[in-house]
């Protein structure tokens, strides 16, 4: 029997909740690239205090400024990095780090107030309207996690967050993104269009699922190289230091230390994944446009993939060569979300191997 062809209405309704799901999907990317912006210029421990609602609003008196500045006086980042640091410079970094909390609570509230309106207009289904609510509760416990990344930078001697906090809150960020971003996609196209499993379709698409987890994994790579300063070192390529592999490499015990405290496993690692990663697309992006059966919608979303990881492994390189100028680390981190989002639109458009 044939499905029962969905109403002008639904079909209204699926166009502005997914409309704005994609906007908050827009909004997060914003927020990447802002939190890349806030670490690069350590600004993140400018703001002393965590107030949910209140700290919406910014110092609006002089005393109140200086207030905050007698705050970051005590910490050890004022203390052995920006010893005389002027009031003005220290509004500098406030309002960085400020408009990346202000950009977090008004992803709140534009997630928050539609859910209520199309809830009560019946436009959301049971199951959806719940999802949406699960969302807003972790975008919640992102800034929390956040204020928990930042709470690291305060103890004794630490001029940053530790990096397995920002670790953390980054991947929180990534996780909340790509599942807004695929409940976005499954409401515009709830009906995937349905495409043969002959042996190199599924090949393919084993190949995005693959790709997915590697892009996954270096981004956190990526993440452990911003957070232990790993990319103001060897800034040569392809050798680091005329080396292949650096010298010491294996030098912590036990040796998975390693991969997320020694400098140089943690940039050669981050290297070793994004040449992987690329490989892995191209190679994928050959198999697929030898595939008719995949059709014209995920050869497209495969080309796209393809120039974006060429894009990004340039600002990879770009980056380390100038070691790393807050605009070049800034773009690089947005445009790996940007790159995921090629990915997960590229397995969202194979939901339909082998289910008619």
């Amino acid at each position: 029997m044939g499905r029962t062809p969905p109403s002008a209405q639904e079909l209204r309704n699926r166009q502005r909740i997914s409309t704005w799901l994609f906007a908050i999907c827009f909004m997060l990317v914003g927020m990447i690239a802002l939190g890349g912006y806030t670490r690069l210029t350590g600004s993140g421990l400018s703001i002393m205090d965590w107030r949910p609602i209140t700290g919406m609003i910014p110092p609006l008196s002089h005393a109140e400024w200086e207030r905050q500045f007698a705050l970051y006086k005590t910490i050890p980042q004022y203390k052995i990095l920006h010893d005389g640091f002027g009031l003005s410079g220290f509004q500098q970094i406030f309002w960085a780090e400020w408009t990346h909390r202000f950009w977090g609570r008004l992803m709140g509230l534009v997630l928050l107030v539609p859910l209520v309106w199309f809830s009560i207009t019946g436009a959301l289904n049971r199951g959806l309207a719940l999802r949406l609510v699960l969302f807003f509760v972790l975008g919640g416990l992102q800034g929390a996690i956040g204020w928990f990344m930042v709470a690291s930078g305060f103890n004794p001697d630490s001029t940053a967050v530790a990096p397995v906090r920002l670790v953390l809150h980054l991947c929180c960020a990534f996780a909340l993104y790509i599942a807004i971003l695929w409940t976005a996609l499954s409401v515009r196209t709830p009906r995937p269009a349905f495409i043969p499993a002959t042996p190199e379709v599924v090949r393919v698409h084993r190949l995005v699922w693959a790709i997915c987890l590697l892009v996954g994994i270096t981004v956190i790579a990526g993440g452990f190289t911003a957070g232990t300063h790993a990319g103001f070192a060897y800034n040569t390529f392809p050798l680091m230091d005329g080396h292949l592999i650096p010298q010491g490499y294996a030098r912590l015990h036990p040796f998975w230390l390693n991969w997320f405290q020694n400098i140089p496993a943690v940039q050669f690692d981050h290297r070793l994944l994004a040449t992987t990663t690329a490989l892995v697309i191209g190679g994928t992006i050959v198999l697929g446009l030898r595939t008719p059966q995949l059709g014209q919608d995920v050869h497209n979303a495969l080309a796209v993939l393809g120039w974006l990881v060429l894009l990004q492994y340039a600002l990879g390189i770009t980056t380390l060569l100038l070691v790393v100028p807050v605009w070049a680390g800034t773009v690089h981190q947005t445009c790996a979300a940007i790159v995921l989002t090629a990915a997960i639109i590229t397995l969202h458009r194979l939901r339909g191997v082998g289910h008619p």
